[in-house]
């Protein structure tokens, strides 16, 4: 009778949490999307920075929605994952570059995240192996868990860093392939149990129905785990992660989870064939920075992670230093971290023991491993060997863990711990937004945090090289950068650009190209800006030379094919300039001043037909741009076409009424008119 009083006990407080719990849970849902609101608005003004710029700015495949899902070879976030790049081509169709657009998407994503946590910890708190423990909190403790996660500001980089969307939508497709599974499994027994109003309309559905409904939500979760491949190879863990949830909560072995769910998860395994897809057909240039034949070892890199996961749980629990970018430095001795090796040796093997003998515990363990195992293991990642954004996932499984190990230890007591946890931790994410409010400011941020980085120094350079007067900050900064990592090609190369500039440091300027030449011979960034410091001061053939070795290293590289044609058509070798000038064009299709100087190639050789089609485009690309407006009116006039050269000059009087050459030839042509 004790053993009944006790179950009963249990069993009714979670009937009436659960009982006109609608309209609560709503409310609930709602409150997070509030807060992640709150939190994050301060974010969608913050720019484009760092890996933004190649992935997003420099990247003309986002252009147009049927380019997108062939994303550049160029090393970036979206290269090998279509999805990402497709959906920045999304954002660019609706807003072009304007950058809070790209924000509010990952914001949303977020909040669709943060949402589809809140129903993963409900749905999984009402399973029977939970009730007994925590029946009477399903709700509170679930939405205590999702809005710590939501606005905890170790999140801050997965979200304000555009290109991070690869982190968090990755995510969000993996809580819903877990989501979409707990589901379908309720409608096939996994929790028969009716609770409250559901009840009644449970006992009302049909028995044909059942079956339906869930090969409906089995086959989302597939989809959801697909698209989740697609999107980053970090989602590889999925269908292990889920069989592992089926065997923890709903089944109570392996064998029983396979017997009921089979061909469910042999569809979920069967995803694996996307990721394959992506890294043997798509993957790209991101193998020069992941892979076992890298300069990094895989001892010395499972060292470094050592001490990333350390920091990583601290982080979660203390979330300070944040730091934007910990750069590439490796740890290779294990003296140097072992009291993290012990620390990170008895979590693994605790939850080892755990998944044995305390499977829900185990599972939490699991999850936070099993999901940062891609990128925190052996395989290096050379391009980061640490970085915050690895926690977006797994720090759900930690505050999991912390959520209801406390309650379990001081009940509802800890609703109040939390709620002034949720305040503090707010007001720390808004706080760090405002270090992503410019590129001064994240990399002066990065580099008082990280004064060893030579990647912070760098970037701190070229930050202060496009505010006025800051140049020989700039310079310091790079130098800086080199006497860290003296063979830092990108240093070499701005600091040649910046010295370039300066009144008798040409000789310098020139043995830093050098330099970086001779660290990365194909570095076409360093032969286009060399080609351009050899184009000032005269040095037309020889800046030639370094244009065309730029074109021969990067055929698709816009700038250098456009530099290279202007100093052809200088030369007088218009025929070749046009080649390259229509490259570029091709390259592309939206660069107003290359339709422009195409234009004036074909001017000068005649094609005059041709010419007036591009400074057309030209126009049509950039309506505002009074050059272009001029250009076309010139070549309309040379044609005889007197109306519309006068409406063009019109238009350049219109942009800028201070125009005394388009005055002048106005006039001229209203003569001519007469």
């Amino acid at each position: 009778m004790a053993n009944q009083k006790v179950m009963n006990q249990s069993m009714v407080p979670a009937k009436n949490s659960s009982s006109g719990s609608f309209r609560a849970t709503g409310l609930a849902g709602v409150a997070i999307v509030l807060a992640a609101l709150a939190v994050y608005y301060n974010s969608l003004s913050c720019p484009f920075i760092f890996d933004d710029w190649p992935a997003i700015k420099e990247n003309p495949t986002i252009r147009h929605l049927w380019s997108a899902l062939s994303p550049p070879h160029n090393g970036s976030g979206v290269d090998g994952r279509p999805l990402i790049n497709f959906s920045f081509a999304v954002n660019y169709a609706v807003g072009g570059l304007q950058v809070w657009g790209y924000h509010a998407t990952n914001l949303a994503i977020h909040i669709l995240a943060g949402l589809t946590l809140f129903g993963v910890m409900r749905r999984t708190l009402q399973q029977p192996v939970m009730q007994k423990r925590f029946g009477e909190a399903v709700l509170p403790l679930s939405f205590t868990v999702a809005l710590l996660w939501t606005v905890h500001p170790l999140l801050t980089e997965s979200v304000t860093s555009v290109i991070q969307r690869t982190e968090s939508l990755m995510g969000l497709f993996y809580l819903l392939t877990l989501y979409c599974f707990v589901r379908g499994a309720d409608e096939t027994g996994g929790r028969r149990e009716a609770r409250g109003k559901r009840a009644e309309k449970e006992t009302q559905d049909s028995e044909v129905m059942r079956p339906l409904v869930s090969r409906l939500w089995s086959l989302a979760s597939i989809l959801c785990c697909g698209l989740g491949m697609a999107t980053k190879e970090v989602m590889v863990s999925a269908p292990l992660i889920v069989l592992l949830y089926d065997r923890t909560f709903l089944a109570g072995t392996f064998r029983e989870a396979w017997r009921r769910r089979g061909g469910w998860h042999l569809g979920l395994f069967g995803t694996w064939l996307v990721l394959g897809f992506m890294l043997v057909c798509m993957g790209g240039s991101r193998g020069q920075a992941a892979g076992f034949d890298l300069r990094v070892t895989p001892w010395v890199y499972a060292l470094t992670q050592c001490r990333g996961i350390v920091l990583y749980l601290g982080l979660a629990v203390w979330p300070h230093p944040l730091v934007f970018d910990y750069g590439t430095n490796v740890v290779r001795h294990a003296a140097a971290v072992a009291p993290q090796a012990v620390v990170l040796a008895l979590l693994v093997g605790g939850t080892i023991y755990l998944l044995r003998n305390r499977p829900v515990l185990g599972f939490v363990g699991a999850c936070f491993f099993a999901i940062l195992a891609p990128s925190s293991s052996v395989v290096p990642l050379v391009g980061q060997t640490l970085a915050e954004h690895r926690m977006y996932l797994p720090l759900a499984a930690v505050m999991a863990l912390v959520v209801l190990g406390l309650y379990a230890l001081i009940g509802p007591r800890s609703l109040i711990i939390f709620a002034a946890a949720v305040v503090g931790l707010g007001w720390l994410t808004i706080q760090r937004n405002k270090d992503y409010r410019s590129d001064l400011a994240i990399w002066s941020d990065t580099v008082a945090k990280c004064p060893g980085s030579a990647r912070a120094h760098y970037n701190l350079g070229a930050a202060m090289a496009g505010v006025p007067g800051r140049l020989p900050e700039a310079v310091s900064e790079y130098e800086k950068a080199l006497q860290i990592q003296p063979s830092y090609p990108g240093a070499h190369n701005n600091l040649g650009c910046i010295l370039a500039n300066i009144p008798g440091r040409l000789p310098e300027a020139i043995g830093h190209f050098e330099a970086a030449f001779r660290l990365a011979p194909d570095y076409a960034t360093a032969r286009n800006n060399f080609g351009i410091v050899l184009y000032k001061n005269g040095r037309i053939s020889e800046a030639i030379s370094q244009f065309e070795e730029a074109v021969r290293i990067e055929p698709g590289y816009a700038e250098a094919h456009h530099n290279l044609g202007f100093a052809l058509d200088h030369t007088g070798r218009t025929r070749e300039a046009i080649f390259q000038l229509e490259e570029v064009v091709r390259i592309n299709p939206d660069d107003a001043k290359a339709h422009g100087d195409l234009g004036i190639a074909l001017d000068r050789a005649g094609r005059m037909p041709e010419a007036i089609t591009q400074f057309e485009e030209a126009v049509r690309v950039a309506p505002d741009d009074a050059a272009a407006h001029k250009n076309l009116g010139i070549a309309l006039g040379k044609v005889g076409r007197i109306p519309e050269a006068v409406a063009q000059c019109e238009e350049v009087l219109r942009i800028n009424p201070d125009s005394a050459d388009a005055r002048a030839f106005l006039e001229k042509l209203q003569k001519a008119e007469k």
